[in-house]
């Protein structure tokens, strides 16, 4: 899912579009009212009273973090206050690295079961297979660890040492696996590979401070094996840095075009960013979106949107147009204030209404709301809006596009429905330990006989007895799902069950290659380029 140098920008202090969906709040007046020191004072008096007479010891930084907190929830939903705990790990999250062994896993029956180790990570150089199951950390049992516990004991600083010992299917002795930890990247392209010989695929999942960089090397590479048609997914992508919303748009936006600008109360808080240009510019381009797209992502695709650039195709998005500027505390604590709202090149805020604190667990479900009012169709005019009160703007060719409600797909696709009974087996980790107890032993088999993961998809079939197992598994673990059921979504059982296999042994590349093709978006997108060339003017013959 990019470097600008901005004014608001400093080394201290990031201008964000924060990863959307925190809980937070809109600045008003009061900081530059002409009694905030009276109303300083004010807490004051009433904390050291607190402190002095109440009948039980008092926690005056509690007290303190509450009373902000509680400020901050007087402004909007993502101005927020993040203790210095949290505030370690969020900055990881945006660094794009942390320091630990590399390992995507899961505790499934109080057991921390290795997922995947992370390519290029300390724990995939010793050896550490999909599969393995981590028994004891430093010699000291790991039975019943919990996922913080896990975090705790084996992130730390780069250099230093951990040994886990390792339970792998068909070796009869538990291995011992010395690590010496690593800077391990959190990676904002999921995955990136062809599709067939033309299209290829990217999942970008936030913008971090390497999302630009990854993009740029995920296009390269897809390039070199003949990208001629691309299709960018921000499904389920929060958001994150402003800057690297702008890089990545820049990718495919011409230079000098106008990707967002902001404006606030204060002067510094207005800017204009524009495109630098990038190699793709011609590129047929559709992004994927849905309710679960926000902040950084909708600049992204309300720039292509309003730039007649390519297609926006999906659900509409989230709806999170503000913009916020962190500062630090004394304590190492930090508080997150919006400082300005973002608008699309046209014009459009994308920010939904959210009304008062009261009404915010309203507006975070809101999305849903909006997304269950769409019908699916072709909305290349936007006449599919059911809100008719939103502004209107229009797009560079004089399409209508409406401001005030996140943004509207230029063809709605609505998610087909997942059988109630798949959350449970997803709850319950049926198809993790399924994989785990039947296809542990044969990884490497699978992996000599289809030697790619597209090979894989193309001919690997799950067959009847394992779809019998699986039911029966579910069955064992308390899961209620009528037999007639389970029968009717099997398709889309077995391509899950697929998807697990190929994971295991090609990671993403393999899962994602696999689960896309019963992604309804994703299958309809695949049919839209002629569209999305018409739009953006890339099939018009060339004049002479």
């Amino acid at each position: 899912m990019q470097l600008f140098k901005k004014r608001l920008s400093t080394a201290a202090a990031l201008v964000l579009v924060v990863v959307g969906i925190l809980i937070g709040t809109q600045i008003q007046n009061v900081f530059s009212s002409d009694n905030i020191y009276e109303q300083l004072e004010k807490f004051k008096d009433v904390l050291s009273l607190a402190d002095k007479y109440y009948v039980d010891n008092v926690d005056t930084q509690k007290l303190v973090d509450a009373a902000i907190k509680g400020m901050l929830g007087q402004l909007d939903p993502h101005s927020v206050y993040i203790p210095a705990k949290e505030l370690k790990q969020i900055n990881e999250d945006f660094r794009g690295s942390f320091d630990g062994i590399g390992i995507e896993y899961d505790v499934v029956k109080d057991t921390l079961l290795v997922v995947s180790p992370i390519a290029g990570g300390p724990s995939q150089l010793v050896g550490i297979q999909a599969g393995d199951k981590i028994v004891a950390i430093d010699g000291k049992s790991a039975i019943g660890i919990t996922r913080e516990e896990v975090m705790k004991k084996l992130r730390g600083p780069k250099g230093t040492k951990v040994t886990v010992t390792v339970v792998r299917a068909g070796v009869d002795k538990p291995l011992n696996f010395e690590i010496i930890r690593d800077k391990i990247p959190l990676y904002s392209v999921t995955t990136a590979f062809m599709v067939n010989k033309d299209v290829g695929y990217i999942y970008l999942n936030r913008f971090a401070e390497t999302t630009n960089k990854e993009i740029e090397n995920a296009l390269s590479k897809l390039k070199s094996e003949g990208m001629k048609e691309l299709i960018l997914d921000l499904r389920d992508n929060p958001g994150g840095l402003l800057n690297e919303a702008v890089g990545v748009a820049s990718e495919f936006i011409p230079a000098g075009k106008t990707i967002v600008y902001t404006k606030g109360r204060i002067p510094e808080a207005d800017e204009t960013l524009v495109s630098n240009g990038g190699n793709y510019t011609k590129l047929p381009l559709i992004i994927l979106v849905d309710g679960g797209t926000a902040s950084a992502a909708e600049i992204v695709s309300g720039a292509t949107q309003d730039l007649d650039r390519g297609l926006i195709v999906g659900e509409t998005t989230f709806g999170k147009g503000l913009v916020q500027r962190q500062f630090i505390l004394n304590d190492g604590s930090a508080v997150r204030i919006t400082i300005a709202r973002y608008y699309t090149p046209s014009g459009r805020l994308i920010q939904r209404p959210y009304g008062k604190e009261s009404n915010w667990k309203n507006y975070f479900l809101g999305a849903e709301k909006i997304d269950s009012s769409e019908k699916s169709g072709s909305n290349l005019t936007h006449t599919l809006e059911s809100d008719s009160g939103r502004p209107v703007f229009r797009t560079v060719s004089g399409r209508k596009v409406y401001g005030g409600g996140g943004i509207t797909p230029d063809y709605i696709v609505k998610m087909a429905d997942i059988p109630s009974f798949i959350y449970q087996f997803q709850i319950k980790s049926v198809f993790i330990q399924y994989v785990d107890s039947h296809f542990s032993q044969s990884q490497d088999e699978l992996r000599k006989k289809y030697i790619t993961s597209e090979r894989f998809n193309d001919e690997y079939q799950v067959n009847s007895n394992d779809l019998n197992n699986l039911f029966n598994q579910a069955t064992k673990l308390g899961i209620t799902v009528k037999r007639a059921e389970y029968e009717k979504n099997i398709k889309y059982v077995s391509t899950l069950l697929k998807a697990q296999i190929a994971r295991n042994i090609w990671g993403n590349n393999g899962w994602y290659r696999v689960i896309l093709g019963v992604d309804n978006q994703f299958q309809k997108a695949l049919t839209l380029f002629p569209e999305a060339e018409r739009i953006a003017g890339l099939n018009v013959p060339a004049q002479h």
